[in-house]
This record gives C-alpha cells, sequence and structure tokens, in this order.
C-alpha cells in the first residue's frame, strides 16, 4: 500500500511538471525505441530458433580444404552417400540445391526457384505437407516417374489453393511431372523462397569423387555432440577414395594433397552467414544512444533534484530517512523510464516496418523479425534499467539533504553548488564521449562505402546494362550444338532493338552468385610430384560480352560465336591470372593451359581486366572464360552451358515498353523460354554493397541522434551555469566588463567541456572500432584523417551551443540582473 501510494504522489508530481516530463520521456523513448527496434532485428536473425522441430539438433554439413586454400567447401554425392550409409551421429541426413526451371503449359511460360532435394532432407527438417506426401526414395532415383511439390505461396498463386491439385500434372523444364503434395504455409528454407520442389535423383553409377557442388544438412542423433559428428566424418573422408572412383586423369595424390577436413556446424550458422558482425555492431551503437539518452535524462533530474532541495530538506526535517527519499526518487525515474519504454515500444514498432523495408536484400530471416515476448521482455528490462541508470546519481546526491544549506534558498554560491556544475559537467562530457564514438564509426563506414564505390568491379556504367537469365533445357532442346545456336539467335534479335548497343551472354556476370570452380593445369608450369593445381573460376561466353560489360581487352583478343562452333582450342584469361604466371598480360597471349591431366590443351587468346566477381571488397578472383561449346571438356562429349545470362546494354532501361520489346525478341525464337533474374548490373553491384550502405544509414541515424542529445545537453548546461550565474554576471558587467568578456567566459566552460570529452571519446574510439574492423574496407580503424574531422566537426558544433546561451547571458541588463537576485 506505501508503495502504490507513493506511486500515486509522484505520478501527480511529474503531471505538474509536463515540460520537465515531456522532455524525459521523449528523451528516453529515443534511445529505448532505438535500442528495441536493433535488438527485434539481432534476436529475430541471430538468436531466435530456427523455425523446425529440435533446431538445436540441426547441422548443416560442410568441409575445409586448406590445400586448396578454401575454409569452407560444399558436401558432393560421394561425400554425402559415405555418409548416410556408413556414419553413426546423423538420425539423416540429406543434399540439396537451389536452381531455376522453367514451367510451362500455365499460361505464359515462366522461370521459377526451385529446390533440389535428396529423399532425406524435408524428413530431416521434420516437414510434413499439408496435402499429399512428401518425397520417398523412389522418387529421388533416376528412371522413375517424375514428380514434383509445390509451395504453398505457389499453391494459392497458381491454383487458388485447390485442395485437388494432388495428381495433377505440371510441365517442368518440358517435362510432365506428378503433383505429389503441397508444403505448409510455414515452411522457410534457410535463406531461400523457393516455389516448387524437385527430387536431386542422384544416379550413384555416375558419382565419382569430386563435383563439391551441393550443400547438406544433417539431423545430430540425441546426445551426440558437433565434435562427435566431426570425428565420425573425419574417420569416414579416406573410405570415399575406396567407394568411388577418381575423375579422369586424377590421382589420389591429388586429392590427398587438397587434405579435405569435416566441418560440421550448427545449421543457424548457415541461415546467418556474415550478417551477425553487423547487427551485434549496430546494436552496440544503439546502446550507446540509449547511455547518452540517460546522461541527458540524469541531467535533467539532477537540475530538478536542486530545485526540490528545500522540499527534500522539509520531509528530511519531519522524519523521513534516507533510504525513503532515494527510494522515491528512484521510484520517480523508473516511472519515467517505464513510460519512456512505453513510448520507446511505439517508436520501435514503427521503426521496425521502415527497417525491414531497407534492410539489405541478402539479410535473412526477415520474415521472423518482430515484437514478440522475448522483445517486450527486453524492452520492459531496458526501461526499468535505464530509470535506475538516470535516478541513481540524482538519488545517491540528493538522498541526505544539508539542512541549512536547503533551507537557506538552495544554498547558492556555496562550494556545494560548484560540486552539483562538476556533476553535471561530468554527464555531458560522457556524452560527448559516447557521441563522439558514435561519430567517428559513422564516418568510418561513410569512408569505406565511398572506398568500395570507388572500386574498378569489372564493368563500367552499370545503370546502362540490363541482365537476364534463360534456359534452354535439354528436353526442349536436346542437340547440344542446337542449344548454343539458340541462344545465339536470341542474342543476335536482342540486338536488333532500337537503342540497344550490345548484347553478351555468360554462364554468370560479375557479382550475380553463379559460379563455378576446378583446377587449372598450366603447361609452363608443370606438376612433376602430381600434385593438385590451385582452384580458379571458369565462365562460359558468348561474343560480345566483354564489350557489353564494359571489360577492357588488354591483350590478344576476345572469343567469339566462332570458336564455340567451330570446336577452337581456345580461352580468355584475366590479368591476375596472367601476371601471376608470366608477369606481364601479354605474354600470357599464346599460351596454353588445360582443366584435367588428360583433357587437350587449350590456347590462350586474350587477356582481359580483372573481375571483382565475390564482391567489391574481395580481391578479384583469377578466372578463365571458355567457348560456349567444348569438346573433351571434363567428358569425351560435346558439351555446353545450357542457363545462361544475358547483358544487354541501352539506355533505354526506363522505357516502360523496353522489357516487353526483349520478352517479343526471345519469344520470337522459341515461345518455350521464359526471361528469369530480371535486374540491372546497377542493382547487383548495390547488392553486393547491401550490407555496408544499411550499416552506413544506421550509424549515420545513430551519431546524428548522439550529436543532438549531446549538443542540447551541452547547450543546456551552459544556459544553466548562466543562469545560476545571473548575480556575477550583473557584477561584471556593473564593473566594465565587456560582453564580449562575458561570453567568452561562458563558452570557456564548454569549451573545457568537449575538451575533456574529445580526450575520453578519443582513447574509447580507438579501442571500440577495432570491434567493427570487419565491416570497414580500404580504412582503418584508426585512421587519422577521420578521428581529425570528426573532432573539429564535433568541436564547431559544440563552440555553437556554447556561443548561443554564453551570448544571451552576457547581453542581461545588469540593473535587472541585480534586482532580481536582490529579490
Amino acid at each position: 500500500m506505501r508503495v502504490t501510494r507513493s506511486l500515486r504522489l509522484i505520478a501527480r508530481r511529474l503531471l505538474r511538471t509536463p515540460f520537465f516530463s515531456f522532455v524525459s520521456v521523449l528523451t528516453l523513448a529515443v534511445g529505448i525505441g532505438a535500442t528495441t527496434a536493433i535488438f527485434s532485428v539481432v534476436y529475430g536473425v541471430l538468436l531466435k530458433p530456427l523455425p523446425f522441430n529440435e533446431p538445436d539438433r540441426l547441422v548443416g554439413v560442410w568441409h575445409t580444404a586448406p590445400g586448396l586454400g578454401f575454409p569452407n567447401v560444399n558436401q558432393s554425392p560421394s561425400t554425402y552417400l559415405t555418409y548416410r550409409e556408413e556414419g553413426r551421429v546423423f538420425e539423416d541426413s540429406g543434399l540439396w540445391d537451389n536452381g531455376a526451371a522453367a514451367v510451362t503449359g500455365q499460361g505464359e511460360p515462366e522461370q521459377l526457384d526451385v529446390l533440389y532435394v535428396t529423399d532425406g532432407t524435408l524428413p530431416v527438417l521434420r516437414v510434413q505437407p499439408v496435402l499429399g506426401r512428401r518425397f520417398d526414395a523412389h522418387d529421388d532415383s533416376p528412371g522413375t516417374p517424375e514428380t514434383v511439390m509445390l509451395t504453398y505461396p505457389y499453391w494459392q498463386r497458381k491454383f487458388a489453393g485447390d485442395r485437388s491439385v494432388v495428381g495433377r500434372r505440371l510441365i517442368v523444364e518440358n517435362t510432365p511431372r506428378e503433383i505429389i503434395g503441397v508444403l505448409p504455409q510455414s515452411f522457410r528454407f534457410l535463406n531461400y523462397n523457393p516455389q516448387l520442389i524437385l527430387p536431386l535423383r542422384i544416379n550413384r553409377a555416375e558419382v565419382f569423387v569430386g563435383n563439391f557442388s551441393f550443400q547438406g544438412v544433417a539431423r545430430l542423433k540425441p546426445g551426440v555432440t558437433i565434435e562427435q559428428a566431426n570425428a565420425d566424418l573425419a574417420r569416414l573422408i579416406p573410405r570415399i577414395m575406396d567407394k568411388f572412383p577418381l575423375p579422369a586423369g586424377f590421382s589420389r595424390k591429388m586429392f590427398a594433397d587438397i587434405r579435405l577436413g569435416p566441418n560440421v556446424r550448427p545449421l543457424a550458422q548457415d541461415v546467418i552467414g556474415d550478417a551477425g558482425r553487423m547487427l551485434w555492431v549496430l546494436l552496440g551503437t544503439v546502446g550507446i544512444v540509449l547511455l547518452i539518452a540517460c546522461a541527458n535524462v540524469a541531467n535533467l533530474f539532477l537540475v530538478r533534484a536542486e530545485g526540490r532541495q528545500q522540499e527534500l530538506a522539509i520531509r528530511a526535517a519531519m522524519g523521513a530517512g534516507a533510504g525513503r527519499i532515494a527510494r522515491d526518487l528512484l521510484l520517480e525515474s523508473v516511472l519515467l523510464g517505464l513510460a519512456g519504454g512505453i513510448a520507446g515500444l511505439a517508436l520501435a514498432a514503427a521503426g521496425l516496418r521502415l527497417l525491414v523495408a531497407v534492410a539489405p536484400e541478402g539479410l535473412p530471416r526477415l520474415n521472423e523479425i518482430g515484437v514478440d515476448p522475448i522483445v517486450l521482455l527486453f524492452t520492459l528490462a531496458v526501461s526499468l534499467l535505464a530509470g535506475v541508470l538516470f535516478g541513481l546519481l540524482p538519488a545517491i546526491r540528493f538522498a541526505r539533504p544539508r539542512l541549512t544549506a536547503a533551507l537557506k534558498d538552495g544554498g547558492r554560491g556555496s562550494s556545494d553548488g560548484r560540486e552539483r556544475h562538476r556533476l553535471r559537467g561530468a554527464l555531458v562530457v560522457s556524452e560527448i564521449a559516447l557521441a563522439l564514438v558514435l561519430l567517428v564509426a559513422s564516418a568510418l563506414m561513410v569512408r569505406t562505402f565511398q572506398v568500395m564505390r570507388s572500386v574498378n568491379p569489372g564493368f563500367v556504367d552499370p545503370e546502362e546494362v540490363l541482365t537476364l537469365r534463360i534456359s534452354v533445357p535439354d528436353t526442349l532442346i536436346p542437340d547440344t550444338t542446337q542449344s548454343a545456336r539458340t541462344h545465339h539467335a536470341i542474342a543476335e534479335r536482342l540486338r536488333q532493338i532500337p537503342g540497344v548497343r550490345s548484347v553478351g551472354v555468360s554462364s554468370s556476370v560479375t557479382m550475380d552468385g553463379h559460379d563455378s570452380n576446378d583446377p587449372v593445369f598450366v603447361e609452363d608450369f608443370p606438376r612433376a610430384d602430381g600434385s593438385m593445381p590451385p582452384i580458379r573460376r571458369f565462365k562460359w561466353i558468348g561474343e560480345g560480352y566483354f564489350e557489353t560489360m564494359g571489360n577492357r581487352v588488354i591483350a590478344g583478343r576476345a572469343l567469339t560465336w566462332s570458336d564455340a562452333y567451330d570446336l577452337r582450342p581456345v580461352c580468355v584469361v584475366t590479368e591476375n591470372f596472367a601476371r601471376e604466371h608470366w608477369k606481364q598480360p601479354a605474354a600470357a597471349v599464346g599460351r596454353r593451359i588445360r582443366n584435367a591431366p588428360n583433357n587437350p590443351w587449350r590456347e590462350i587468346v586474350g587477356v582481359v581486366g580483372d573481375e571483382r566477381d565475390n564482391g567489391v571488397t574481395v580481391p578479384a578472383p583469377a578466372i578463365v572464360y571458355w567457348p560456349l561449346l567444348l569438346k573433351d571438356f571434363w567428358v569425351p562429349e560435346l558439351t555446353t552451358r545450357r542457363a545462361l545470362t544475358y547483358a544487354i546494354r541501352s539506355d533505354r532501361l526506363n522505357s516502360p515498353t523496353f522489357l516487353e520489346e526483349i520478352q517479343r525478341a526471345v519469344w520470337s525464337v522459341n515461345r518455350n523460354l521464359p526471361l528469369a533474374s530480371v535486374q540491372t548490373l546497377e542493382e547487383i553491384a548495390s547488392e553486393s554493397m547491401a550490407q555496408t550502405s544499411f550499416a552506413v544509414v544506421m550509424l549515420a541515424i545513430a551519431a546524428g541522434v548522439a550529436l543532438l542529445l549531446g549538443v542540447v545537453g551541452i547547450y543546456a548546461i551552459v544556459a544553466y551555469i548562466a543562469a545560476q550565474r545571473t548575480r556575477e554576471i550583473g557584477i561584471r558587467v556593473a564593473l566594465g566588463a565587456q560582453r564580449g568578456d562575458v561570453s567568452r567566459l561562458f563558452v570557456r566552460e564548454g569549451l573545457a567541456l568537449l575538451a575533456a570529452g574529445v580526450a575520453i571519446g578519443l582513447a574509447a574510439a580507438a579501442g571500440l572500432t577495432r570491434l567493427m574492423g570487419s565491416l570497414l574496407f580500404g580504412v582503418s580503424a584508426t585512421d587519422p584523417l577521420t578521428y581529425a574531422a570528426v573532432t573539429a566537426g564535433l568541436g564547431a558544433v559544440v563552440i555553437v551551443a556554447s556561443y548561443l546561451p554564453a551570448r544571451r547571458a552576457a547581453s542581461i541588463d545588469p540593473l535587472l540582473a541585480l534586482k532580481s537576485e536582490a529579490c
């Protein structure tokens, strides 16, 4: 009852000071709201359990290959079959891959995102269909009738939720497939949103050691640890070469040199990727904003408590103990903290919608971000902590009021007043120091973004290049040469569209995420010991690709369609590949390389500029470009790449009819070929920098709020000091002091606070910004230019914030000042 009565009295007291209460709640709402919003993202992305049954037992199955310089290597059919058949630690396991497939016979042809899975993948995740059944071993075996499963959104969009869809036929890649099931609405597969699920159908008779291009998922048996799982897989890896044949021309020594090792890890790690480091930095950032907000409100509370000294002294004189006074002060601050938390929660809910809207494309689990019970508990805890933090100093300082000084009109001019000034000054110094840390962090990210934009990615004027992907399935056009000619014909038709300057095709364009990597043998550098050569990136291109991308041919020539049709043993390499082996790009022309020991040598006919294929922050990989048609490449038969990305350079990308003209041009060659992954090269480049740009925006907002709160704090304390020294100012002016001298007196107060805050802030920034080193590119965490610029900018703002109240104080009429003091 006593606490309830105290709370009612405190609430009435706060309502009698609406300006103080409003400013305090608003300041706290900004800090708590920002912290809650970012925590919601951190929890939804990093901490929330995966939406599967017993997610802690789900693991991703990867490998290490230090001999190739790769920290992570995917699974292959040979490793998957070995682990599944002879392993002791997995309840079950699955292999999967993502891709795209054309669907026809349902209106206009469309290209859909699909997921290829083995029969164990969905059971491992314990996903049950809402209609029909899952794949079994029969579906996943070559030569059996083709089947397909639908995801819930595709079922609703294409079949309007018709429950009789099971048993119907769907034409995928020109092949009729029986629909056997529909997945539940809640189904999410890691970071992918496929529309169709297809069986992977591994042909055991064709499996060999290699082809590490699939991803694995498994469920640990109860009680099995990840360490035990890795130990069991390490036991099985030597067995792989006994169970399956090596690729033609490769030796056991070559694979021994790879030093293949197990890397079983929590499946959540596969989902989260590298998003964690950015989100933790952002959470720490808004935590600093919250501390600044608390320091600001603490200053307000100190000022308010000073004004209540007589009231507190009377209460003490009437028998109220220090504990009771401190409790009431803390209850007041906690009540304000809870009010700020409620307002902050409303701000966080609105901010989350904005955060999700502007979040980078690759940020995982966006659909799982929200204000759920854990977030509400976090907000409550933060609100209570904030209330205690900013209420603690006033409670300690004024729980034992000095009765004589308090009853003498607040004891103005006493040493106690100077102590209060120092306390408030210390809070402002902490605000400046924390604001400086955030400003430095924000400036470093801005500089990182600038450096990233200045890197040559391997293309020019990306806003003029439209990219799209077209696949020619072998069920539609079985002949390999005719498949390549179809792509050639489409490129020619696209080139005839008005406004199109050039067209190129490639198995992948820079940064689009499609890659292929294999060893390259160089004739001039034979490996007498039979060891494995370095892995290089492979791309298959048609005529016009380099011209369209704007990648300069440094030496020799580019590949042509004739190279493909005539099966000429030629290729083109990037500049870094040429320099690594022959120092000069021109020296590479005429040299020979091959992809396997028993394949024919192929002549390097050209050298082109490097491509930042993995993003601008990652060194450009060495790339070998092959013609679209190849013989004796891995296999003796003629091979080609049936799925190609088209790059179309034009100044008509913003034309509303341009995409329709492209579609008509493609359909004039073959009506069953849909377009997929339509986006500009500029959008692809932006996606590669999306996390950095997101971090820049978030840090800039946090730094701006911190700067504003810091400026308000220093303005308030200089104004308060000036108000407390009104009589002194009047005497100084009456005795002949110039108003400029009076202004400088108070500006010096601000500069002293600035100097202390900057000194502490620079030391803190030098230590804390090292934690965000992994987010930086091309700039050091202790870059002196950034620190100097931020310090100068902050100093200028603080000087202005100090000068304004100082000028106002200097303009006081001395007679009025002395008269008001006398009263």
